[in-house]
């Protein structure tokens, strides 16, 4: 069977892949997210297809280093409107971010890509739309005291399958997705490749 490699030390998605009953490696991709971000949004693309490209881009990345591997490469953006929104450096800043989303809806989008040989062979991307519930800042204030610096490895500052939860009021969307990957394409497309077993 093909060695299967995450192009990401990304513990959720990791944990996801492994509980789907796949072996996988772990491979840091080489790629500059935040330039290549900057540089697709001045050319105008969405969100949605900076988070395709992005994935897509780790994937090739550790592909040319393990050219006999599949690599899944993965990635996800967060919008809210036009205002796009990208991990927080500190608390402060997951605060302000928190306050802007709360009783908004925002969007996820999740894109995954597959790479072998130095060469994309699948991607695609998935989108999920949260809507925050207008909680008061004292239940923020006490949410950001128990999470700590947890929320700044998430875009959204937030663990679905955690306390995040508790700021939400609908979700609309796939729950692998929300959590960074649009898993089940992604085992059909494994399947497809011969990858695992049909």
């Amino acid at each position: 069977m093909t060695r299967l490699v995450l192009a990401s030390k990304s513990a959720a998605r990791a944990a996801m892949l492994r509980g789907a009953g796949l072996d996988i490696d772990l491979a840091t991709a080489p790629v500059d997210e935040r330039a290549l971000d900057e540089a697709w949004i001045r050319e105008g693309r969405d969100p949605a297809a900076i988070a395709r490209g992005l994935g897509e881009a780790k994937a090739l990345a550790v592909s040319r280093t393990d050219p006999e591997a599949t690599v899944i490469g993965a990635d996800q953006t967060l919008a809210l409107g036009p205002r796009r929104f990208s991990k927080p450096a500190s608390l402060a800043e997951a605060r302000d971010n928190l306050l802007a989303l709360r009783g908004q809806t925002h969007h996820l989008h999740s894109g995954v890509a597959l790479a072998r040989g130095g060469a994309i062979v699948f991607s695609t991307v998935a989108s999920a739309a949260m809507t925050m519930r207008p909680f008061s800042e004292a239940f923020l204030d006490a949410y950001l005291a128990g999470a700590g610096e947890r929320v700044l490895g998430s875009v959204g500052c937030y663990q679905l399958e955690a306390d995040g939860i508790q700021l939400f009021e609908r979700i609309s969307g796939d729950y692998f997705t929300i959590l960074g990957m649009p898993l089940l394409p992604l085992l059909a497309a494994l399947r497809i490749q011969g990858v695992i077993a049909t």
